[in-house]
């Protein structure tokens, strides 16, 4: 009897021990709060909707633990004041396109899409596996800050024009809503590039204050009714073949979050990436139909001169980006390097895959 008693007792004994060095459970670790502005409309699709989306999953995938308050442009800050405003550390995390930043360093515009850059995939398997997240790291950390992927909207058209464009000539004296290296390119060609938040763009159209513009593609450019003010749709865009936003959040914040929550955000970041790009295709066939049938949309293609122009153009923004810093020259020579080889695997794979099909299907 005796015996049984000194066993339970040491079972009870050990148990209390082992509970000891157990973790302590989810629900009494720190929560973490953190505030999320963005460069997108509430409620936009693709963009604002991915953006919001990602931010209710963290909060979701963690019952609570992170909770992070979304705020869309506007309503904390301007669209273009979210970097100002993480960097800072007043906000947490900003869901945007680093290319607005490219007045702040050059470098940054290679981390969205630069002109003749890479696609969807290609960028992908460049971030992961070509060295361009420690690049990544490398600029934002100048600015105090971490970034990862967080959606992507493909190749995008390549705008929309109140004219033709037979030639390059034709694009001189436009002034063109256009942002990142793209429209330095367009620069170089003798258009006005014109760098504005999305909510703005209509307007501007519609009251003449710009000729043309790009956004994304049928699906977003549907839902802002651009084909009110302009009829011709041209693409596809040199400026942003594989678009990809990012979650930029305050070093300092990132720092201090256990590995746990790290890793739970940038795979859910990860995630969003890929949800938006699938989202992107599955809807931008059917709303390219609806403009062309149901709104006069005059559907075109760029032209050889039109598109060899663009190819000079990027060329000279590529070297003035490239004397810009010893950062930016490491950036821009990662990128060709990827760029060269993701090229070569995809013209005898994917691409020499889909020009077969389409032939033979007659698509």
């Amino acid at each position: 009897m005796k015996r049984r008693i000194f066993l339970s007792g040491a079972a009870a004994a050990g148990a209390t021990v082992a509970a000891s060095a157990l973790p302590k459970p989810a629900l009494a670790q720190k929560k973490v709060e953190a505030v999320m502005v963005t460069t997108w409309p509430r409620d936009f699709p693709g963009l604002g909707t991915g953006a919001q989306r990602l931010a209710k999953r963290i909060n979701d995938a963690t019952d609570g633990k992170i909770k992070i308050t979304y705020y869309a442009a506007g309503e904390k800050v301007g669209a273009f004041a979210s970097f100002d405003e993480v960097a800072s550390g007043k906000a947490q995390i900003y869901h945007a396109a680093d290319y607005y930043w490219k007045g702040k360093h050059p470098a940054w515009a290679y981390f969205t899409s630069v002109p003749f850059g890479l696609t969807f995939t290609e960028i992908n398997a460049w971030i992961q596996w070509g060295g361009g997240q420690q690049l990544w790291d490398k600029v934002a950390g100048e600015f105090g800050l971490k970034c990862v992927r967080a959606g992507s909207t493909g190749v995008q058209m390549g705008g929309w024009f109140r004219k033709e464009i037979n030639s390059a000539d034709d694009l001189k004296g436009l002034k063109m809503r256009i942002p990142g290296l793209g429209g330095d390119v367009m620069a170089k060609l003798g258009a006005s590039p014109v760098s504005l938040p999305g909510g703005q763009i209509y307007e501007n159209l519609v009251s003449g204050a710009i000729d043309a513009t790009e956004w994304v593609g049928p699906w977003n450019d549907k839902f802002m009714k651009f084909y009110e003010a302009a009829s011709y749709y041209y693409y596809p865009g040199m400026h942003e073949p594989g678009a990809m936003l990012s979650l930029g959040m305050n070093g300092s914040w990132w720092g201090k979050l256990s590995k746990n929550d790290q890793t739970i955000i940038e795979g859910l970041a990860t995630a969003e990436n890929d949800i938006m790009m699938a989202e992107f295709d599955a809807k931008s066939g059917q709303a390219l139909k609806e403009l062309v049938r149901d709104h006069g949309v005059k559907l075109r293609q760029f032209n050889d001169d039109v598109y060899d122009a663009f190819g000079k153009g990027a060329e000279a923004v590529f070297e003035a980006t490239r004397a810009h810093s010893k950062l930016a020259k490491d950036v821009d020579d990662s990128f060709r390097a990827a760029r060269a080889d993701l090229g070569a695997w995809t013209q005898i794979s994917v691409q020499a895959y889909l020009s077969q099909r389409n032939r033979v299907l007659g698509l």
